[in-house]
């Protein structure tokens, strides 16, 4: 077991060895590496800073609840006591059909036509706002509150949610392509690199088949380099969308408090920071693995 870690951790030394030997091609491979991921990764970045602007902005979706005309007063105050006990729902406001009357008397060019009806038009309502906003949470009270007895029609303010949630889902669907495409050329490049250095270490490597070496002890170093250029292009990847949001920060938050808004864009969480450097990592193995997998086919 020891000699297996002490292998491993050669083989990692012998990897950063010739990273550091070519500090040149190192550093390009890095950053061709970096914008590669970078955009993935920034489109992360502003996708999770539009959906907090977007839940600070946006308006709460309501559920409107209009008892019939003839309801009884005890009828109401079921329906009102099922409504605030319903375990989706946060907060529960009912509007009397004497206050929707009279607000109707009050508006400009309304007052006379009101005064002219023989009775009420208005029905008693409830205006509920929902614990969850997704759309299929938002759909399945306003089915079951239509059920329930004496409510004459249940509206559900929801249109934006949909259209939000729709627009959410394309953006990270593009984002997931994007980045799956720049992966496939991080694997590519990972592929060229480790190609070469085969080449060039092609005496050498075939001493050591005749000397016993294994495949896995001569494909380790070479693991070990894919990996350590693929973090690396990560790190400049990482370092490119910290100094974006830096830079963006300070036009973003006066262009908000232009609009009475107090917002600021936030840095890659820690989460997806180690995501970043881990598919980083993953990726240039997997190039690695392509590359030596050719080889000893060949």
């Amino acid at each position: 077991m020891k000699g297996w870690l002490l292998h491993h951790r050669q083989a990692a030394a012998q990897a950063f060895r010739r990273l550091s030997a070519t500090p040149l091609n190192t550093l390009l491979g890095a950053l061709v590496l970096g914008i590669a991921l970078g955009l993935p990764a920034g489109g992360e970045m502003l996708l999770a800073n539009f959906l907090r602007l977007a839940q600070r902005v946006a308006a709460t979706p309501q559920i409107s609840v209009f008892m019939a005309l003839d309801a009884a007063k005890k009828e109401v105050a079921e329906i009102e006591s099922l409504l605030r006990k319903h375990p989706q729902t946060r907060e529960v406001r009912m509007v009397p059909r004497e206050e929707t009357l009279r607000r109707f008397k009050e508006s400009e060019g309304l007052g006379e036509v009101i005064e002219s009806l023989p009775r009420n038009p208005f029905p008693d309502a409830f205006v509920v706002v929902p614990r969850n906003e997704s759309p299929a949470a938002l759909e399945a009270m306003r089915a079951e509150f239509a059920k329930y007895p004496r409510v004459e029609h249940v509206q559900l303010d929801s249109a934006w949610v949909s259209k939000l949630d729709a627009l959410l889902r394309l953006a990270r669907l593009a984002v997931t392509l994007l980045a799956v495409v720049l992966g496939v050329a991080l694997v590519a490049v990972t592929f060229n690199t480790i190609r070469l250095q085969i080449l060039t270490q092609q005496e050498e490597i075939e001493v050591s088949r005749l000397l016993g070496a294994t495949d896995a002890f001569i494909r380790r170093p070479f693991y070990y380099f894919g990996a350590l250029q693929g973090l690396a292009g990560g790190l400049v990847a990482w370092g490119t969308v910290l100094i974006a949001t830096l830079l963006l920060r300070g036009p973003v938050a006066e262009l908000a408090s232009l609009y009475g808004i107090e917002f600021s864009l936030h840095i890659l969480p820690l989460a997806d920071s180690a995501l970043l450097f881990g598919l980083a990592a993953l990726l240039g193995w997997a190039g690695a693995w392509l590359s030596l997998s050719r080889h000893l086919q060949d």
